[in-house]
């Protein structure tokens, strides 16, 4: 019983110790204001958050202008360029050159038309009785003979005489021809009004000789008509004076 109380005597001193020993050393100040403990310990998740950024995480929170690269053309790139540009090149010649040709056509139809038109139209009509094929022979043949006469003569008459021969001939035979052929002319010259106009005057001076002819050839033969009137007159009253 004794020993217990020793035992235990013992051990109070030496938990006080202990205790004493594992406190931390505070200073304490009278006057001086209340440190709390918690104070001066560091918080838990100091070393975390100073802890850097990883590089994948700088570059998501970088601004777009900074993390935006500009990429430089590639040949391949430039090669494309270039090819698309000869294309539109091609294309644009091509195109231009199909219009060139459907022009051509267009004007080739056009005149093919023009002269069939032209030519069908110099045709007399049914209702005129007018035959190409004979009175054509006629006025080749008239021309001819034009030219034959005239082959002794100068060279103005030798190409004037067939050519008057023949058109003379051409409006006996083919009239109605010849007033589509002289009509199609009317319409080629009245373009050149410089042409037109002569042919006018020309044509009124034709006119008013062939009016002039007309009128002197019927005044002369009005003169023959009285002379031989008054000749046969005089040559019957003296045949009578003689009975």
């Amino acid at each position: 019983m004794a020993s217990r109380l020793f035992m235990r005597q013992r051990i109070v001193p030496a938990a006080l110790i202990a205790g004493v020993l594992l406190v931390p050393k505070t200073t304490l100040h009278a006057e001086g204001p209340e440190v709390e403990v918690a104070d001066s310990k560091k918080p838990i998740y100091d070393d975390y958050e100073s802890v850097p950024a990883p590089p994948a995480r700088r570059a998501l929170s970088a601004s777009p202008e900074t993390s935006t690269k500009v990429r430089s053309p590639t040949p391949t790139d430039r090669l494309a360029v270039q090819i698309g540009k000869a294309r539109i090149f091609l294309h644009a010649h091509v195109a231009a050159t199909e219009n060139k040709v459907n022009e051509l056509i267009d004007q080739a139809f056009h005149l093919e038309n023009s002269f069939s038109s032209t030519v069908a139209s110099l045709a007399p009509a049914p209702q005129t009785g007018e035959k190409l094929m004979p009175g054509s022979l006629y006025v080749l043949v008239a021309a001819m003979t034009g030219s034959i006469v005239s082959r002794n003569r100068n060279v103005i008459l030798r190409a004037a005489v067939p050519f008057a021969v023949g058109v003379g001939a051409g409006w006996v035979v083919l009239p109605n021809t010849m007033r589509n052929v002289s009509d199609l002319l009317w319409k080629y010259e009245q373009r050149f009004p410089a042409i037109a106009d002569g042919h006018l005057r020309t044509r009124a001076g034709f006119e008013k000789a062939w009016h002039m002819a007309r009128v002197h050839t019927k005044q002369a033969v009005d003169t023959v008509d009285d002379k031989v009137s008054s000749s046969r007159e005089a040559v019957e009253e003296w045949v009578g004076k003689g009975k």
